[in-house]
């Protein structure tokens, strides 16, 4: 608080107040918690004891708990202790009850709707502003899954946001202010619902202090509208699909029944619209709900994979969507094919079972052992690789300039310095040496993301962010994206950069327990012998 008074600026001590407030929300409280787990004493009875503590760090940090959660008699006990402390504290901080949010609100949005950010800006008593962002993501049920508060105006978010993406479907709609405050109260509140909580460097922690934001704007908007399908509408919708050009081959009952199954998943889950296909859509589909949720023989499983790629070209069509978006859809279908021919003719949880499996409420039977070992096994990538991985740590390596083409070779080398610098200056010999490698994978597999239109600073971020996060760094302990991103001068998240890279090199661009690499090229010696020693754990397990 000391250091947060010190700057003068509203954000780092309401980024205090609000991680304050967020250790001590009812909602992060694990439905599976023993009774005897010490749960952390009331918020009230934290307050009143900074109440007692007569010094201008607790009287801010009060001041701005009071200011955050709307509390009046809170307020007005605060104000009369500070009073008779005769402590002098800002006063934007005084009198955060007379903040305003800003008349303009927007989304930011890509066209195949796997999520948006909602974007709103507030200006405090003083006259200094924040704005805000807000992710939601609707292949998790439209839930806020990140935040991030910068200061500055509204206005300068949105360039801002504009001039560090090089992609043509994403862009900026007005949004009334109303509808985003209904809109972003859903998400947060769905979000809050979900077990295990969704964590990133900054939420929950920067929650409460979103919430107050949104809470500023104009209440009656209108939130989400999740479109109704009927069982009537579903199937007119295949009977659209079988009927049309694309569906040719998909003649017999299983490839009938599978359509109606997937097309239930795209009514039931994400937004509800089963006309929206994109990769990582695709990826949950075949990677998680059709082997997870129905039970079916593997020869009419087999055939799912087919029947999606008549339905995405089928969707692009309908929505007029850009022919490289619908290669890329169907690209990732040939990705995953593989992974899911495999997990539809292996022994898995499904149902119920795989529900707590994921919440970590099961004992680690010998099913699960196994399973454990195929998640590390994806890590590293394949049994083989995990069981020939080492703890030696990676060699100082100079960066491999024979895989990089002729065309991108000075804007490699400008992200190859800037991801050097960064790892010289933040991480160690082992980071660069494994974001070089990153680099010149990712300029061999695909040259394009280096011929793009885009700024190198966010592609080098995304790389070091990349190898942060498959070395379970970023946000676990180690180093926070919002420093790294500092580093470059950038703010929000890297991980859109970081899905090209993945793709580049051919990784999955999407999983539950965040971007992995696949390959123990990139991994610290730290995280080897973590995986070696649990590789051994699930091995005893097993037997």
């Amino acid at each position: 608080m000391a250091e947060a008074l010190a700057t003068g600026e509203p954000l780092g001590l309401l980024d205090v107040a609000s991680a304050f407030l967020s250790a001590t929300d009812p909602r992060r409280d694990s439905p599976f918690r023993s009774d005897d787990a010490e749960p952390l004493p009331p918020r009230e009875e934290l307050v009143q004891a900074f109440l007692h503590v007569p010094r201008l760090e607790s009287s801010a940090l009060v001041a701005a708990v009071a200011g955050l959660t709307g509390d009046r008699v809170l307020r007005a006990r605060v104000h009369r202790e500070i009073a008779l402390r005769g402590h002098v504290l800002p006063r934007w901080l005084t009198e955060l009850d007379r903040a305003r949010a800003s008349d303009r609100a927007a989304e930011f949005g890509h066209v195949l709707g796997d999520g948006e950010s909602l974007l709103l800006g507030v200006t405090l008593a003083d006259g200094s502003e924040l704005a805000v962002s807000v992710y939601v993501d609707h292949n998790l049920g439209t839930v806020a899954k990140d935040a991030f508060v910068v200061p500055g105006a509204l206005p300068d978010l949105i360039v801002l946001m504009q001039d560090t993406t090089d992609d043509p479907d994403l862009g900026v709609t007005e949004l009334a202010p109303a509808d985003a405050r209904a809109r972003a109260t859903e998400a947060i509140e769905h979000g809050a619902r979900l077990f295990p909580p969704l964590e990133t460097d900054t939420w929950p922690a920067n929650r409460p202090l979103v919430e107050w934001a949104v809470g500023l704007l104009p209440a009656g908007g209108q939130g989400y509208q999740r479109p109704e399908w009927s069982t009537a509408d579903r199937e007119a919708l295949a009977v659209r699909v079988l009927g049309s050009p694309f569906s040719t081959g998909l003649t017999d009952a299983g490839q009938r029944e599978l359509l109606g199954d997937i097309v239930w998943f795209g009514t039931d889950y994400g937004p509800g619209d089963p006309l929206r296909w994109s990769p990582v859509a695709v990826e949950m589909l075949l990677v998680d709900w059709i082997p997870r949720k129905i039970v079916a023989d593997a020869r009419l499983l087999s055939k799912a994979p087919d029947v999606l790629r008549a339905l995405i070209r089928f969707s692009h069509a309908e929505r007029g969507i850009r022919p490289e978006l619908t290669a890329e859809t169907l690209a990732a279908v040939d990705e995953f094919e593989p992974e899911y021919q495999e997990a539809i003719r292996s022994p898995r949880l499904q149902g119920p079972e795989a529900l707590l499996a994921a919440l970590g409420v099961l004992d680690p039977d010998e099913h699960l052992a196994e399973q454990a070992q195929e998640e590390l096994a994806r890590v590293v990538g394949g049994p083989a690789a995990l069981e020939e991985l080492d703890a030696e740590p990676l060699p100082d390596e100079p960066f491999a300039w024979e895989r990089v083409p002729d065309d991108v070779r000075s804007r490699v080398a400008e992200v190859v310095e800037l991801v050097d610098r960064c790892c010289d200056a933040l991480l160690d010999v082992e980071h660069r040496t494994a974001t070089r490698r990153l680099v010149a994978a990712a300029a061999e597999g695909d040259p394009e993301v280096f011929r793009r239109r885009g700024r190198s600073d966010t592609l080098a971020a995304a790389a070091c962010w990349l190898v942060l996060r498959s070395n379970q760094q970023a946000g676990g302990g180690g180093l926070m994206t919002k420093e790294l991103m500092a580093h470059f001068g950038l703010t929000g998240s890297p991980s859109q950069r970081g899905t090209a890279l993945l793709k580049a090199i051919g990784a999955a661009a999407y999983h539950p327990a965040g971007p992995q690499l696949g390959s123990p090229r990139y991994l610290t010696s730290e995280r080897r012998r973590e995986l070696i020693a649990a590789r051994d754990r699930f091995s005893e397990l097993h037997r």
